[in-house]
Protein backbone atom coordinates (compact mmCIF):
# COMPACT_ATOMS: atom_id res chain seq x y z
CA UNK A 1 0.00 0.00 0.00
CA UNK A 2 1.66 3.49 -1.12
CA UNK A 3 1.68 6.12 1.61
CA UNK A 4 -1.59 8.69 2.07
CA UNK A 5 -0.25 11.66 3.05
CA UNK A 6 -3.86 11.52 5.18
CA UNK A 7 -4.02 13.89 8.38
CA UNK A 8 -0.37 15.39 7.47
CA UNK A 9 1.74 17.65 5.54
CA UNK A 10 4.25 15.68 3.44
CA UNK A 11 4.35 12.55 1.18
CA UNK A 12 6.13 9.22 1.12
CA UNK A 13 8.83 11.30 -0.97
CA UNK A 14 9.48 14.06 1.71
CA UNK A 15 12.32 14.18 3.87
CA UNK A 16 11.50 16.63 7.57
CA UNK A 17 14.29 18.91 8.69
CA UNK A 18 13.82 20.07 12.50
CA UNK A 19 14.84 23.67 12.89
CA UNK A 20 15.66 23.74 16.75
CA UNK A 21 16.13 27.36 17.80
CA UNK A 22 16.31 29.07 21.31
CA UNK A 23 12.40 29.96 20.43
CA UNK A 24 11.41 26.45 19.57
CA UNK A 25 11.69 23.61 16.60
CA UNK A 26 10.65 24.04 13.39
CA UNK A 27 9.76 20.99 11.05
CA UNK A 28 9.87 21.37 7.40
CA UNK A 29 9.33 19.09 4.72
CA UNK A 30 11.36 19.24 1.91
CA UNK A 31 10.43 19.41 -1.38
CA UNK A 32 13.04 17.70 -3.33
CA UNK A 33 10.69 16.46 -6.12
CA UNK A 34 10.05 20.21 -6.91
CA UNK A 35 13.66 21.80 -6.31
CA UNK A 36 16.12 18.73 -6.79
CA UNK A 37 18.92 20.53 -6.46
CA UNK A 38 18.33 23.06 -4.23
CA UNK A 39 17.41 20.39 -1.69
CA UNK A 40 20.71 18.34 -1.98
CA UNK A 41 22.56 22.05 -1.68
CA UNK A 42 20.55 22.81 1.55
CA UNK A 43 21.49 18.96 2.66
CA UNK A 44 25.03 19.24 2.38
CA UNK A 45 25.31 22.11 4.64
CA UNK A 46 22.97 20.49 7.09
CA UNK A 47 24.87 16.91 6.58
CA UNK A 48 28.48 19.07 7.69
CA UNK A 49 26.86 20.64 10.21
CA UNK A 50 27.38 24.59 8.61
CA UNK A 51 23.87 25.82 9.76
CA UNK A 52 24.16 24.40 13.36
CA UNK A 53 25.13 27.66 15.76
CA UNK A 54 23.66 30.27 12.77
CA UNK A 55 21.43 33.22 13.61
CA UNK A 56 18.95 35.20 11.58
CA UNK A 57 20.04 38.00 10.74
CA UNK A 58 17.81 39.59 8.91
CA UNK A 59 13.95 40.25 9.82
CA UNK A 60 11.16 42.47 7.84
CA UNK A 61 8.13 42.29 9.85
CA UNK A 62 5.30 40.54 8.25
CA UNK A 63 7.47 39.28 5.18
CA UNK A 64 10.41 37.18 6.10
CA UNK A 65 13.10 36.01 8.65
CA UNK A 66 16.51 35.10 7.23
CA UNK A 67 19.17 32.78 8.22
CA UNK A 68 21.72 30.48 7.13
CA UNK A 69 24.69 33.07 6.69
CA UNK A 70 26.75 33.87 10.06
CA UNK A 71 27.47 32.52 13.38
CA UNK A 72 28.74 34.55 16.47
CA UNK A 73 31.53 32.49 18.02
CA UNK A 74 33.03 34.84 20.64
CA UNK A 75 31.12 37.15 20.42
CA UNK A 76 32.26 38.14 17.07
CA UNK A 77 30.29 37.47 13.46
CA UNK A 78 31.62 34.95 10.91
CA UNK A 79 30.69 33.69 7.66
CA UNK A 80 29.59 30.31 7.44
CA UNK A 81 31.65 28.81 4.43
CA UNK A 82 29.79 28.93 1.09
CA UNK A 83 29.72 25.94 -1.61
CA UNK A 84 28.86 26.82 -5.23
CA UNK A 85 25.77 28.62 -6.27
CA UNK A 86 22.64 26.32 -7.07
CA UNK A 87 21.08 26.85 -10.30
CA UNK A 88 17.68 28.33 -9.67
CA UNK A 89 14.66 26.10 -9.73
CA UNK A 90 11.59 28.28 -9.27
CA UNK A 91 8.47 26.00 -9.29
CA UNK A 92 6.24 26.51 -5.93
CA UNK A 93 5.17 29.59 -5.01
CA UNK A 94 5.99 31.69 -2.17
CA UNK A 95 2.78 30.96 0.52
CA UNK A 96 3.26 31.79 4.32
CA UNK A 97 4.95 29.03 5.93
CA UNK A 98 7.33 28.09 2.40
CA UNK A 99 11.21 28.04 3.02
CA UNK A 100 13.18 29.79 -0.13
CA UNK A 101 16.73 30.69 -1.05
CA UNK A 102 17.92 33.96 -0.42
CA UNK A 103 20.08 35.58 -3.84
CA UNK A 104 21.62 37.85 -4.87
CA UNK A 105 19.90 40.69 -6.76
CA UNK A 106 19.74 40.04 -10.70
CA UNK A 107 21.57 36.92 -10.57
CA UNK A 108 18.73 34.03 -10.59
CA UNK A 109 21.27 31.27 -9.89
CA UNK A 110 23.14 33.03 -7.09
CA UNK A 111 21.73 31.01 -4.15
CA UNK A 112 24.52 29.38 -1.92
CA UNK A 113 23.63 29.04 1.91
CA UNK A 114 21.82 31.58 3.38
CA UNK A 115 17.52 30.84 3.24
CA UNK A 116 14.51 32.31 4.29
CA UNK A 117 11.05 31.56 5.43
CA UNK A 118 7.80 33.20 3.91
CA UNK A 119 5.75 35.23 7.20
CA UNK A 120 2.78 35.73 4.80
CA UNK A 121 1.58 34.84 1.09
CA UNK A 122 4.62 36.59 -0.69
CA UNK A 123 4.07 34.85 -4.40
CA UNK A 124 3.16 38.82 -5.71
CA UNK A 125 6.27 39.69 -4.93
CA UNK A 126 8.85 37.17 -4.73
CA UNK A 127 7.40 34.79 -7.59
CA UNK A 128 7.93 37.54 -10.11
CA UNK A 129 11.17 39.36 -9.13
CA UNK A 130 14.69 37.90 -9.93
CA UNK A 131 13.53 34.53 -11.90
CA UNK A 132 11.41 33.45 -8.64
CA UNK A 133 12.72 32.72 -5.31
CA UNK A 134 13.19 28.81 -4.91
CA UNK A 135 10.77 27.04 -2.36
CA UNK A 136 12.35 23.91 -1.17
CA UNK A 137 10.64 23.28 2.10
CA UNK A 138 6.82 23.88 3.52
CA UNK A 139 6.74 23.79 7.44
CA UNK A 140 4.88 21.02 8.10
CA UNK A 141 2.69 21.86 11.50
CA UNK A 142 1.02 24.99 13.60
CA UNK A 143 3.62 24.90 15.45
CA UNK A 144 6.19 25.32 13.67
CA UNK A 145 4.01 27.97 11.91
CA UNK A 146 3.77 29.50 15.84
CA UNK A 147 7.54 29.78 16.31
CA UNK A 148 8.04 31.14 13.04
CA UNK A 149 5.50 33.80 13.80
CA UNK A 150 7.16 34.08 17.12
CA UNK A 151 10.98 34.91 15.81
CA UNK A 152 8.95 37.01 12.96
CA UNK A 153 7.35 39.41 15.93
CA UNK A 154 10.74 40.01 17.70
CA UNK A 155 12.08 43.42 17.57
CA UNK A 156 14.36 43.79 14.95
CA UNK A 157 17.49 46.78 14.64
CA UNK A 158 19.81 48.66 12.78
CA UNK A 159 22.86 46.79 14.71
CA UNK A 160 25.68 47.98 12.00
CA UNK A 161 25.72 48.46 8.22
CA UNK A 162 25.69 44.86 7.59
CA UNK A 163 22.54 44.19 9.84
CA UNK A 164 20.12 47.09 9.32
CA UNK A 165 17.14 44.47 10.28
CA UNK A 166 18.60 42.26 12.89
CA UNK A 167 16.00 40.34 15.19
CA UNK A 168 17.27 41.37 18.94
CA UNK A 169 16.16 39.64 22.08
CA UNK A 170 15.93 41.62 25.10
CA UNK A 171 17.88 44.50 23.32
CA UNK A 172 18.11 47.79 24.49
CA UNK A 173 18.68 50.25 21.11
CA UNK A 174 22.87 51.17 21.50
CA UNK A 175 23.89 48.38 23.45
CA UNK A 176 26.66 45.70 22.03
CA UNK A 177 24.59 42.93 21.00
CA UNK A 178 25.33 40.25 22.90
CA UNK A 179 24.37 35.82 21.64
CA UNK A 180 21.86 35.97 24.50
CA UNK A 181 19.94 38.64 21.88
CA UNK A 182 20.08 36.85 19.24
CA UNK A 183 17.61 33.94 17.68
CA UNK A 184 20.06 31.37 17.28
CA UNK A 185 19.48 28.44 15.27
CA UNK A 186 20.90 25.19 17.04
CA UNK A 187 20.80 22.64 14.91
CA UNK A 188 19.25 21.56 11.57
CA UNK A 189 18.68 17.60 11.65
CA UNK A 190 16.86 15.24 9.50
CA UNK A 191 14.12 13.18 11.42
CA UNK A 192 10.93 11.14 11.09
CA UNK A 193 8.23 11.66 8.88
CA UNK A 194 4.75 10.23 8.40
CA UNK A 195 2.85 11.19 5.63
CA UNK A 196 -0.30 8.94 6.62
CA UNK A 197 -1.61 6.31 9.14
CA UNK A 198 -4.53 3.79 8.07
CA UNK A 199 -5.34 0.12 10.01
CA UNK A 200 -3.43 -2.64 8.62
CA UNK A 201 -4.53 -3.24 5.01
CA UNK A 202 -5.24 -6.36 4.59
CA UNK A 203 -8.27 -6.01 6.87
CA UNK A 204 -9.68 -2.49 5.61
CA UNK A 205 -7.35 -0.03 5.67
CA UNK A 206 -9.41 2.39 7.49
CA UNK A 207 -8.36 5.75 8.64
CA UNK A 208 -9.49 5.13 12.44
CA UNK A 209 -8.77 2.07 14.41
CA UNK A 210 -9.36 0.96 17.68
CA UNK A 211 -7.32 -0.06 21.06
CA UNK A 212 -5.88 -3.35 19.77
CA UNK A 213 -5.36 -3.00 16.42
CA UNK A 214 -2.44 -2.96 13.99
CA UNK A 215 -1.97 0.21 12.10
CA UNK A 216 0.20 1.09 9.30
CA UNK A 217 2.76 3.99 9.23
CA UNK A 218 3.92 5.23 6.42
CA UNK A 219 6.60 8.21 5.41
CA UNK A 220 10.32 8.91 5.03
CA UNK A 221 13.37 8.73 7.46
CA UNK A 222 11.62 6.10 10.16
CA UNK A 223 14.36 3.85 10.90
CA UNK A 224 17.38 1.98 8.99
CA UNK A 225 16.24 -1.57 9.40
CA UNK A 226 14.03 -3.57 7.80
CA UNK A 227 12.64 -6.77 9.74
CA UNK A 228 9.42 -7.74 11.82
CA UNK A 229 9.39 -8.63 15.46
CA UNK A 230 10.74 -12.39 16.76
CA UNK A 231 10.34 -14.31 19.76
CA UNK A 232 13.90 -12.81 21.03
CA UNK A 233 12.04 -9.57 21.31
CA UNK A 234 9.21 -10.53 23.36
CA UNK A 235 9.95 -10.68 27.47
CA UNK A 236 7.26 -12.88 28.84
CA UNK A 237 5.03 -12.85 26.18
CA UNK A 238 4.78 -9.40 25.96
CA UNK A 239 5.50 -7.61 22.50
CA UNK A 240 8.24 -5.02 22.33
CA UNK A 241 7.34 -1.28 22.26
CA UNK A 242 10.86 -0.30 20.64
CA UNK A 243 13.13 -2.48 17.48
CA UNK A 244 16.33 -1.34 16.76
CA UNK A 245 15.70 2.05 17.90
CA UNK A 246 12.71 2.57 16.49
CA UNK A 247 9.46 3.53 18.45
CA UNK A 248 6.09 4.79 18.35
CA UNK A 249 3.38 6.51 20.24
CA UNK A 250 -0.32 6.51 20.08
CA UNK A 251 -1.90 9.23 22.09
CA UNK A 252 1.27 9.69 24.40
CA UNK A 253 0.89 6.01 25.05
CA UNK A 254 4.27 3.30 23.88
CA UNK A 255 2.62 1.39 21.10
CA UNK A 256 4.03 -2.59 19.84
CA UNK A 257 6.34 -2.33 17.10
CA UNK A 258 5.27 -5.29 14.94
CA UNK A 259 7.40 -4.02 11.64
CA UNK A 260 9.38 -1.79 11.08
CA UNK A 261 11.02 0.08 7.79
CA UNK A 262 12.63 3.05 6.19
CA UNK A 263 9.15 4.02 4.66
CA UNK A 264 6.77 1.85 6.68
CA UNK A 265 6.11 0.92 10.01
CA UNK A 266 3.20 -1.91 11.75
CA UNK A 267 2.39 -1.13 15.01
CA UNK A 268 -0.46 -1.89 17.61
CA UNK A 269 -2.49 0.38 18.98
CA UNK A 270 -2.48 0.33 22.48
CA UNK A 271 -5.14 -1.02 25.16
CA UNK A 272 -4.71 2.62 26.60
CA UNK A 273 -4.51 4.96 23.72
CA UNK A 274 -7.78 6.55 24.38
CA UNK A 275 -10.34 7.59 22.29
CA UNK A 276 -11.13 10.24 19.58
CA UNK A 277 -8.38 12.25 17.42
CA UNK A 278 -4.89 10.88 18.86
CA UNK A 279 -1.61 11.88 17.86
CA UNK A 280 0.77 8.89 16.48
CA UNK A 281 4.14 9.61 16.58
CA UNK A 282 7.51 7.61 15.62
CA UNK A 283 10.80 8.45 17.01
CA UNK A 284 13.59 7.21 16.21
CA UNK A 285 17.38 7.12 17.91
CA UNK A 286 15.72 9.32 20.32
CA UNK A 287 14.32 11.70 17.14
CA UNK A 288 10.73 12.41 17.18
CA UNK A 289 8.67 13.03 14.32
CA UNK A 290 6.01 15.50 13.57
CA UNK A 291 2.68 14.27 14.89
CA UNK A 292 -0.06 13.31 12.47
CA UNK A 293 -3.69 12.31 14.04
CA UNK A 294 -5.43 9.37 13.87
CA UNK A 295 -9.35 8.69 15.60
CA UNK A 296 -9.41 6.16 17.99
CA UNK A 297 -12.70 4.32 17.94
CA UNK A 298 -13.48 1.78 20.65
CA UNK A 299 -14.22 -0.29 18.34
CA UNK A 300 -12.95 -0.44 14.07
CA UNK A 301 -13.16 -4.15 13.47
CA UNK A 302 -12.31 -6.03 9.94
CA UNK A 303 -11.85 -9.35 8.36
CA UNK A 304 -8.90 -10.01 6.95
CA UNK A 305 -9.99 -9.66 3.02
CA UNK A 306 -6.38 -8.80 1.22
CA UNK A 307 -6.40 -7.11 -2.34
CA UNK A 308 -5.28 -10.85 -3.54
CA UNK A 309 -8.88 -11.66 -2.78
CA UNK A 310 -10.13 -8.83 -5.24
CA UNK A 311 -12.16 -10.43 -8.24
CA UNK A 312 -13.31 -7.93 -10.17
CA UNK A 313 -15.43 -5.58 -8.24
CA UNK A 314 -16.06 -8.28 -5.14
CA UNK A 315 -13.89 -8.41 -2.16
CA UNK A 316 -13.30 -11.84 -0.82
CA UNK A 317 -12.91 -12.43 2.59
CA UNK A 318 -10.65 -15.19 4.10
CA UNK A 319 -11.79 -17.92 5.65
CA UNK A 320 -10.56 -21.54 6.96
CA UNK A 321 -11.63 -25.17 6.83
CA UNK A 322 -11.72 -26.95 10.10
CA UNK A 323 -8.44 -28.93 8.43
CA UNK A 324 -6.53 -25.27 7.69
CA UNK A 325 -6.94 -24.89 3.91
CA UNK A 326 -8.23 -21.69 2.60
CA UNK A 327 -11.95 -21.32 1.44
CA UNK A 328 -11.40 -20.00 -1.98
CA UNK A 329 -13.24 -20.27 -5.22
CA UNK A 330 -10.46 -21.36 -6.81
CA UNK A 331 -8.34 -17.61 -7.38
CA UNK A 332 -4.19 -16.85 -7.79
CA UNK A 333 -3.51 -19.90 -7.91
CA UNK A 334 -5.06 -21.28 -4.59
CA UNK A 335 -6.83 -24.67 -5.05
CA UNK A 336 -11.37 -24.57 -5.57
CA UNK A 337 -12.55 -25.21 -2.47
CA UNK A 338 -15.93 -23.13 -0.88
CA UNK A 339 -17.64 -23.39 2.04
CA UNK A 340 -20.34 -25.85 2.53
CA UNK A 341 -23.75 -25.23 3.73
CA UNK A 342 -23.59 -26.56 7.88
CA UNK A 343 -19.61 -26.06 7.63
CA UNK A 344 -18.20 -24.39 10.35
CA UNK A 345 -15.34 -22.02 9.25
CA UNK A 346 -12.77 -19.64 10.55
CA UNK A 347 -12.34 -16.22 9.93
CA UNK A 348 -10.04 -13.65 11.44
CA UNK A 349 -10.28 -9.98 11.90
CA UNK A 350 -8.84 -6.89 14.01
CA UNK A 351 -9.69 -3.71 15.44
CA UNK A 352 -13.01 -5.83 17.29
CA UNK A 353 -12.74 -4.10 20.75
CA UNK A 354 -12.17 -5.52 24.49
CA UNK A 355 -12.74 -9.23 25.59
CA UNK A 356 -13.85 -11.18 28.62
CA UNK A 357 -11.70 -11.53 31.97
CA UNK A 358 -8.39 -9.90 32.19
CA UNK A 359 -6.89 -10.77 28.75
CA UNK A 360 -5.44 -7.53 27.37
CA UNK A 361 -6.17 -5.91 23.94
CA UNK A 362 -3.09 -5.22 23.22
CA UNK A 363 1.07 -6.00 23.64
CA UNK A 364 0.09 -9.53 25.52
CA UNK A 365 0.54 -12.95 23.26
CA UNK A 366 -3.01 -14.53 24.76
CA UNK A 367 -2.88 -17.36 26.72
CA UNK A 368 -6.73 -18.32 27.07
CA UNK A 369 -9.76 -18.77 25.34
CA UNK A 370 -11.94 -15.75 25.66
CA UNK A 371 -15.01 -14.00 24.35
CA UNK A 372 -16.22 -10.25 22.98
CA UNK A 373 -17.89 -7.97 25.49
CA UNK A 374 -19.75 -6.72 22.07
CA UNK A 375 -21.59 -9.43 20.27
CA UNK A 376 -20.38 -9.81 16.22
CA UNK A 377 -23.34 -10.57 14.16
CA UNK A 378 -22.47 -12.48 10.62
CA UNK A 379 -24.67 -12.90 7.84
CA UNK A 380 -24.65 -14.64 4.64
CA UNK A 381 -26.32 -14.19 2.17
CA UNK A 382 -29.02 -12.33 4.18
CA UNK A 383 -29.19 -15.20 6.92
CA UNK A 384 -27.57 -14.66 10.32
CA UNK A 385 -24.74 -17.74 10.83
CA UNK A 386 -24.02 -18.80 13.99
CA UNK A 387 -21.05 -17.76 16.21
CA UNK A 388 -19.54 -20.45 18.18
CA UNK A 389 -16.69 -18.46 19.16
CA UNK A 390 -15.80 -15.03 18.89
CA UNK A 391 -12.66 -13.68 20.95
CA UNK A 392 -8.77 -12.99 20.82
CA UNK A 393 -6.81 -16.09 18.98
CA UNK A 394 -5.04 -17.97 21.88
CA UNK A 395 -1.19 -17.87 21.27
CA UNK A 396 -1.57 -14.78 18.65
CA UNK A 397 -0.79 -11.10 20.02
CA UNK A 398 -4.14 -9.44 18.68
CA UNK A 399 -5.38 -11.05 15.83
CA UNK A 400 -9.34 -12.06 16.65
CA UNK A 401 -10.88 -15.46 15.58
CA UNK A 402 -14.25 -16.65 14.78
CA UNK A 403 -16.00 -19.66 14.47
CA UNK A 404 -18.88 -19.09 12.11
CA UNK A 405 -21.30 -21.69 10.71
CA UNK A 406 -22.61 -21.75 7.51
CA UNK A 407 -26.62 -21.50 7.79
CA UNK A 408 -27.77 -24.69 5.92
CA UNK A 409 -29.99 -23.14 3.56
CA UNK A 410 -27.29 -21.31 2.21
CA UNK A 411 -27.64 -21.53 -1.71
CA UNK A 412 -24.40 -22.16 -3.90
CA UNK A 413 -22.59 -19.09 -5.58
CA UNK A 414 -20.64 -16.07 -4.11
CA UNK A 415 -22.50 -15.05 -1.16
CA UNK A 416 -22.22 -11.76 0.11
CA UNK A 417 -21.27 -11.71 4.30
CA UNK A 418 -22.25 -8.59 6.30
CA UNK A 419 -20.59 -8.28 9.66
CA UNK A 420 -22.37 -6.13 12.30
CA UNK A 421 -21.09 -5.43 15.42
CA UNK A 422 -22.73 -3.19 18.43
CA UNK A 423 -25.58 -2.69 15.88
CA UNK A 424 -23.29 -1.43 13.41
CA UNK A 425 -21.97 -3.05 10.24
CA UNK A 426 -18.57 -2.96 10.34
CA UNK A 427 -16.65 -0.14 7.56
CA UNK A 428 -15.45 -3.17 5.34
CA UNK A 429 -19.35 -3.12 4.20
CA UNK A 430 -20.20 -6.38 2.15
CA UNK A 431 -17.69 -9.24 1.56
CA UNK A 432 -18.02 -12.42 -0.38
CA UNK A 433 -17.74 -15.64 0.40
CA UNK A 434 -17.65 -18.62 -1.72
CA UNK A 435 -20.46 -21.39 -1.17
CA UNK A 436 -21.21 -24.87 -3.01
CA UNK A 437 -24.08 -27.03 -2.27
CA UNK A 438 -23.12 -30.38 -1.30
Amino acid sequence: MCALAQNGQITSSQQVARFKTNLGDIDVALLKANAPRTVDNFLSYVRKGSYNGTFFHRSVREFIIQAGGYTFPSGKVSDIVADPPVVNEFNIANTRGTISMAKLGADPNSATNQWFFNLKDNRANLDRQNGGFTVFGRVVNQAGLDVMDAIGAVPAYEASADFTELPLLNYTAGATVAEANLVIVQSIKLVPGISGVVTAGYYGGYFNAAPGSFVEIYGVGMGESTRLWGGGDFSAGRAPTTLDDVSVTIGGKPAFVNYISPGQINAQVPGDAGLGTQPVVVTWKGDPSPAVNLTIRERSGGLLAPPAFLVGQRQFVVAVHADGTLVSRGINGVPDSPALPGETILFYGVGFGPVSGSTPVAGQTVTALNSLTTAVDFRIDGATAEVSYAGLTPGLVGLYQFNVTVPQNASAGDLELQVRQGGVTTDQGILFLPVRRP
